[in-house]
């Protein structure tokens, strides 16, 4: 289920410039990226780093067209500053517990670091922290909550945004417990949404819904594209485009989610493509949207 307005961003994206033509202001960039178990210490977890692979890591991040970036699965902010320099961003994380350190399959002697939800938001940028949105764990410290925060950028208005990742294993469908878990945690997402939507400033969810929401029956992003209040008008940034970052997936799961605010502001969407000589930093590929 594709909005209109979603879908003109996608083909403007192919020929976007760096600047909006209506102002000249150079548009805000807001990313989700997985980090696939970044860790402080590469030596452990379930991703193995050497210090070259942080090296390369932190050279997409600078290459992001992105202000605020949205990012899951890891450890720390220590973890955290090995991608993103604190010389150059500010980092909050999730103040959630760390879950059980499960073993990591068919590695011996490494087990799970902690999994969780931050923002790395470049200085220059303000911002507010709200309270995590920490029902989107239900009670479980193996799920993560959503970290949740208002931006004000120079030349923008205000943005709150919401870093999710949400329960794996139900891409599609609704069959399975990891379902039955995802469509716990989807209600408490929309009281988020429905309770931001009645309020002046614009916002957007973003970061990995496991979930391939923009399929035109998918019953989840239904319960969340409601329209009620009116503001709850979602979109999804990816339009009509489809991911590039592995052959073998054709949908997106990582999305940004912006409410009919944002949406109006939209001006490019872009999913930044690891270059075949640095292997896979990440099992995802960052997405990023543009926004006046």
């Amino acid at each position: 289920m594709f909005k209109p307005l979603a879908a003109l961003a996608v083909a403007l994206a192919l020929t976007a410039c760096v600047t909006t033509p209506r102002t000249g202001q150079a548009p805000l960039g807001v990313a989700a990226w997985n980090m696939e178990h970044l860790s402080e210490d590469g030596s452990q977890g379930c991703k193995a780093r050497t210090d070259a692979d942080y090296a390369v890591m932190a050279r997409y991040a600078e290459q992001l067209k992105a202000d605020v970036i949205a990012f899951e699965e890891v450890e720390s902010v220590k973890a955290a500053a090995r991608v993103f320099d604190p010389a150059k961003y500010q980092l909050v994380i999730e103040e959630g517990p760390a879950g059980e350190h499960f073993p990591c399959g068919g590695q011996e002697g490494r087990r799970l670091t902690r999994q969780a939800v931050g923002f790395a938001i470049r200085k220059g940028v303000s911002f507010d922290r709200a309270p995590d949105v920490s029902d989107l764990a239900l009670g479980n410290p193996n799920l993560r909550a959503g970290v949740d925060i208002t931006v004000r950028a120079p030349g923008h208005a205000p943005l709150r945004l919401l870093a999710v990742h949400l329960k794996s294993g139900c891409f599609n469908g609704l069959n399975g417990g990891a379902c039955a878990t995802l469509q716990q945690q989807i209600p408490v997402l929309e009281r988020w949404i429905d309770a931001r939507a009645a309020e002046p400033i614009r916002f957007a969810v973003l970061g990995d819904f496991n979930r391939r929401l923009a399929r035109a029956d998918d019953v989840l992003w239904a319960e969340l594209d409601d329209g009620q209040p009116a503001n709850a008008d979602l979109s999804l940034a990816e339009g009509a485009a489809t991911p590039k970052c592995d052959p073998r997936y054709k949908e997106f799961i990582d999305h940004i989610v912006l409410d009919a605010r944002a949406t109006r502001g939209l001006v490019g969407f872009e999913e930044q493509v690891y270059a075949a000589a640095d292997g896979r930093p990440s099992d995802h590929c960052p997405v990023v949207a543009l926004l006046r």
